[in-house]
């Protein structure tokens, strides 16, 4: 759809058609078609004369189709709050591009809410849990956080609570703002491990102060995770191995990896977990390991990884074209890593670690033919010796990083 006039995008909160400034309730009077939810919708005065349309469910593969539809016509989206936080406003301007689409905004939930509690929005983390696993927030659960979730209805506040406790972190405060910027706005305050209140309005934001329980495992974000954090059956990255593979996989954001030969998935999860804005893939041939990963991924705050299984190189087929490569398992599969090569995008990274001589010859010939680094690792660690203690190595691990031209 292209219009010599933009699409209107207007912000509107609790306080409806009242709330709005002049400039969004000229955009509403002077168009001919309304798009919005019903909820929306409804908040408009019978003074506004435009057709009015309610979203479809599912609304983004639609989306193309419904504006296209409505070429021609003087168009108005209504939006909730700020139309660019988490809402209509981004994916309109991906479809339209930015010279098509007029966003007039209103204060977001995310700004009322800092507002009520005093919080300086600079260090306030959001999470939205509307179409979203709530798992992805424990990945910020960190002490002394301020955490504002976007709740999808009324019974997400118990539900954070259970999650909080059961991660322990059922210290940490809690509120829930109801209604935000409406006549019926409302606010109760507890903690997670002992919350009760009733569900609510479906519309609220839930206010978390992070606080564990004390002797409760606080797990940063940095690669390098305590080898049991995940549930596996040996078929893991060791933590000190696993963080240099990430030095070299140079995780960045909007980054994507592929995690061939996932194992425990490990890599990936750690991946994901160094920002929020990565993707990641991990391929895993059993069925079992393959349920691990995605267990893993819920329990440690990245329940987006995709888990794809299936043996490489046949289960690379059709995949997005990663931004990096780690190649875990299956090193010596004919083709594994000539697929892995030839999708990888230029400046892309390419990791792999051999344990065994089989390894480490597929390595050496693979740096051979395509340059790179190979690296030699060692690690040692303090263990009992008779009535002494001494150093007992662990099983040395051939890294090969190399970076597509």
């Amino acid at each position: 759809m292209t219009s010599d006039r933009p699409v209107s995008v207007v912000g509107i909160g609790a306080d409806g058609w009242a709330g709005l400034g002049e400039s969004g309730r000229r955009a509403l009077q002077d168009a001919q078609v309304v798009l919005g939810g019903q909820r929306h919708l409804d908040l408009l005065p019978a003074t506004v004369p435009a057709q009015r349309v309610p979203w479809p469910t599912p609304l983004l593969p639609a989306l193309p189709d419904l504006l296209a539809a409505q070429a021609g016509r003087r168009l108005c989206v209504l939006a909730s709050g700020d139309p660019m936080w988490f809402g209509i406003g981004a994916h309109l301007v991906r479809l339209l591009g930015p010279g098509q689409v007029r966003v007039i905004t209103h204060p977001s939930a995310i700004a009322l809410a800092c507002a009520r509690m005093g919080w300086p929005v600079e260090r306030v983390t959001v999470r939205s849990a509307v179409g979203r696993d709530l798992d992805g927030i424990r990945r910020d659960l960190v002490p002394g956080r301020l955490l504002l979730v976007l709740s999808p209805d009324a019974a997400t506040p118990a539900a954070v609570a259970r999650l909080l406790t059961d991660a322990g972190y059922g210290a940490s405060e809690m509120t829930v703002l109801a209604a935000l910027g409406g006549d019926g706005e409302r606010r109760v305050d507890g903690w997670a491990r002992n919350w009760s209140a009733e569900p609510g309005d479906p519309l609220n934001v839930v206010a978390l102060r992070v606080a564990a329980e004390p002797g409760t495992r606080v797990l940063a974000t940095v690669p390098g995770l305590p080898d049991d954090a995940f549930d596996h059956d040996g078929a893991l990255t060791k933590r000190e191995a696993r963080a240099l593979a990430l030095a070299r996989l140079a995780p960045t954001a909007g980054e994507l990896l592929w995690d061939v030969g996932a194992g425990s998935g490990s890599i990936a999860v750690e991946w994901l977990r160094s920002d929020p804005a990565t993707s990641a893939v991990a391929v895993e041939a059993r069925d079992d390991r393959a349920d691990r990963i995605a267990v893993n991924a819920r329990s440690l705050g990245v329940p987006q990884l995709r888990v794809v299984r299936g043996r490489a190189p046949e289960a690379l087929d059709g995949l997005p074209a990663p931004d990096a490569v780690f190649v875990g398992g299956g090193l010596t599969t004919p083709g594994v890593f000539d697929a892995a090569w030839a999708a990888l995008r230029p400046g892309g990274r390419l990791v792999s670690h051999a344990v065994t001589l089989e390894g480490e010859r597929e390595l050496a010939a693979q740096a051979a033919r395509r340059g790179g680094d190979l690296t030699r690792l060692s690690i040692e660690r303090v263990a009992p010796l008779g009535s002494f203690t001494g150093w007992k190595p662990a099983r040395p691990v051939v890294q090969w990083a190399v970076s597509r031209p």
